[in-house]
């Protein structure tokens, strides 16, 4: 780590730069978290699951210098440089060859003797992370060193998120704040990392065996990749303690199927974003076990203030809808060079979410749905989440998206996009029928498109923004 840190500082990494890395887990990531900051520097994980297009535009809009890239990017290197004229150095931190034009981060490493920790302040910039662009491009969010020791030390305070010396697995992908938030934690609070490049489910399953893995951090996609496949049942899954899930929401069925192939686990749910570095709330395995409860969002974390607002930033009535907005030590800085975007997000002492969400009398946080996701049909307000989980309570149905398309009559209908579990069998009529027995009527899905898969981003969240765009209307000739 201080090696590295020195190498960076060799090659005319200053204060404040950004170096970014483009790799899939491992000990080096483990290891360029700690290093960056430790030489003063500004860390930009980059998603490993965007187009060479939306990697070089990250590299130029933060103005990135130096970046590391492992064997599995490393072919991406000669067009991330054409696209990116600034970026003037990469490290190799693979273990394949070095290639060409690239510096070798073992020799780096070796090549240096340790520097001192350049100790930047806690209101200092960490890192910019970009958001995965769900809803439109990508933005920079600077959180700072108190930003993410703020949630990290609530999260850890809380009792509820990870406890002192547990082996953590990180399949999740490091470049994201989900796992960022653990890493963190596990680092405070002491213990063992266990780090797999990326997630499978045999190789999840392989993992918590011969490591003894006490504690993982999925998104709900991932629990139901591994509760899907017959060899989680054959497992040997009994050192695992504590599965910590969140990034988007998970179906109640889904849930129900994990707590019978993970017997001996307690679940926690965070719910936040990248803006809050990343917790806001978290729901314990206590709230789990009630009926009601485990169906929220949970309840504010230590470190975090929650309200739910009207238009006019005006705190609404206990049990009804507005916008989610926290404040707090863990807010962000800002959009990387986005003035006015971070002015409509910050307004007064307030990060705006964008979820709509209501709060009980107890609390709770009940997340009905991202905002620009509500769909308004005939007049009245749908929530994707709320059809979302009917469906996916039907046997048949492996996974869905609800979204709003254009309708003359309705202005907008209820549409579902639904993967089939294999083998099923079901016609659209059959899966209204069921979402009909459970909600309202009107809220039942109008039309039904079956689909071999979801659009998804790198954190694993369905990116309906691609569903809606394939319904939309074509743009009339000019």
């Amino acid at each position: 780590m201080a090696r590295l840190a020195a190498a960076l500082d060799g090659l005319g990494v200053a204060a404040g730069d950004r170096v970014g890395v483009l790799a899939l887990n491992s000990d080096r990531y483990h290891e360029y978290l700690f290093a960056v900051p430790w030489a003063g520097a500004v860390l930009n994980p980059v998603n490993v699951r965007w187009s060479p297009q939306e990697i070089a535009f990250s590299l130029r809009d933060s103005d990135t210098r130096v970046l590391l890239v492992d064997d599995t990017f490393a072919g991406l290197v000669p067009a991330l440089r054409a696209d990116t004229p600034r970026l003037r150095t990469v490290i190799h931190c693979g273990d394949g060859p070095t290639p060409e034009g690239t510096l070798s981060y073992e020799d780096l490493v070796a090549g240096h003797e340790p520097v001192a920790d350049a100790r930047r302040g806690p209101e200092d910039l960490a890192g910019i992370f970009y958001t995965g662009g769900t809803t439109g491009r990508s933005k920079g969010v600077m959180l700072s060193h108190a930003n993410l020791v703020a949630s990290a030390l609530g999260s850890a305070a809380s009792g509820v998120f990870l406890g002192p010396g547990g082996r953590l697995l990180h399949v999740a992908p490091m470049f994201h704040l989900a796992d960022l938030a653990a890493w963190s934690a596990r680092c405070l609070l002491g213990g063992t990392h266990v780090i797999l490049p990326s997630f499978t489910p045999a190789g999840m399953l392989a993992a918590v065996e011969t490591e003894r893995v006490t504690e993982v951090l999925l998104v709900p996609t991932m629990i139901q990749m591994l509760v899907d496949d017959p060899a989680a049942g054959d497992a040997d899954l009994s050192s695992l303690r504590r599965v910590i899930y969140g990034a988007s929401p998970i179906s109640e069925a889904v849930l129900d199927r994990a707590s019978r192939v993970l017997p001996n686990c307690e679940f926690t749910q965070a719910y936040g974003m990248t803006e809050l570095s990343p917790v806001a709330t978290l729901l314990s395995p206590q709230d789990h076990r009630d009926a009601v409860r485990r169906r929220s969002a949970g309840r504010a974390a230590p470190h975090s203030d929650v309200r739910i607002v009207d238009p006019e930033d005006v705190e609404v009535p206990l049990g009804e809808v507005g916008e989610i907005v926290v404040r707090g030590g863990h807010v962000m800085m800002g959009y990387w060079e986005r003035p006015e975007e971070t002015a409509q997000a910050l307004r007064n002492g307030w990060m705006h979410t964008g979820d709509g969400g209501r709060m009980d009398a107890d609390g709770y946080v009940h997340v009905v749905d991202r905002i620009k996701d509500m769909i308004i049909s005939g007049g009245e307000n749908v929530y994707s989440v709320e059809v979302e989980n009917a469906l996916a309570k039907h046997p048949g149905v492996a996974s869905c998206a609800v979204i709003g398309v254009p309708d003359e009559e309705w202005g907008e209908r209820v549409h579902a996009v639904v993967v089939l579990a294999a083998g099923a069998q079901v016609e659209p009529e059959e899966l209204r029928a069921h979402v009909r027995a459970q909600i309202a009527g009107y809220k039942t899905p109008r039309s039904v498109e079956f689909v071999d898969a979801l659009p998804m981003s790198g954190a694993g969240k369905i990116l309906k923004r691609e569903l809606r765009a394939r319904h939309r209307a074509p743009e009339p000739a000019r």
